[in-house]
């Protein structure tokens, strides 16, 4: 999962928000140095890359790449993933797109002395260059692993190279989504469960009322058949 991803299963508040950003710039232990929401969420952001990682529908997709692409294939699947969410983005969410990313750019904008200075960075961009938004088309997908490829310390052609493949297998890539993305829903609101319980017998009410109104979201309210139909460009 990538940027919006990981920001559309902590979209119940701003501050989950946030932590579901920092996942991917926070590496360090979690030691007190945000609110216990965001560090649940960063917490949560980790558990959900590694369910993703070894989900079978993802591993499958992963072997459609081809000889040493396929090294790189968990990035170009992140990146491709933002793109089949934002495709499919009304049978998930009642909310539109363009209104979620303008919420969250405004949070962000708001919250910038908590963020680390690299992620400083990276938002002003993000912002200017409505990242989030671009996924909509494959065009953005290119573009988000072009830029990836030029911060590898090497093999950035590699990378590069994979679009090759989401090219070629961009329909079964997009069922694939598809089949996974419910269980994903599942998994993080068990996730949640399992969170609001250790926050409650913590006495954190904040916590819990907040990750109560995100396991209500995750309940999966949607069918498979539901969102069956394919993923054109």
């Amino acid at each position: 999962m990538n940027y919006l991803a990981h920001l559309f299963l902590a979209r119940h508040s701003d501050q989950a928000m946030l932590g579901a950003l920092l996942g991917d710039f926070v590496k360090a232990r979690l030691s007190g140095n945000y609110s216990p929401e965001i560090e649940t969420e960063i917490w949560l952001h980790r558990r959900i890359d590694a369910y993703t990682d070894r989900h079978p529908i993802v591993q499958a997709a992963k072997r459609m790449f081809g000889g040493p692409r396929r090294r790189y294939a968990g990035i170009l699947l992140d990146v491709f993933y933002d793109h089949a969410l934002a495709k499919r983005w009304s049978a998930y969410s009642a909310l539109s797109m363009d209104r979620f990313i303008e919420h969250f750019y405004a949070v962000l904008n708001q919250h910038q002395a908590i963020l680390p200075e690299t992620l400083q960075s990276v938002s002003a961009r993000m912002i200017e260059r409505d990242w989030l938004g671009s996924y909509r088309s494959f065009s953005g997908v290119e573009r988000a692993v072009r830029g990836i490829s030029t911060r590898l310390s090497k093999n950035g052609h590699l990378l590069r190279d994979g679009l090759v493949d989401l090219r070629e297998h961009y329909r079964l890539l997009c069922q694939g989504f598809e089949d996974f993305f419910p269980d994903l829903l599942e998994f993080v609101s068990n996730q949640r469960a399992g969170e609001i319980a250790r926050a409650f017998l913590n006495g954190d009410a904040d916590v819990v009322g907040n990750a109560s109104a995100g396991a209500g979201l995750y309940l999966p309210n949607i069918t498979r058949q539901a969102i069956q139909a394919s993923c054109p460009r």
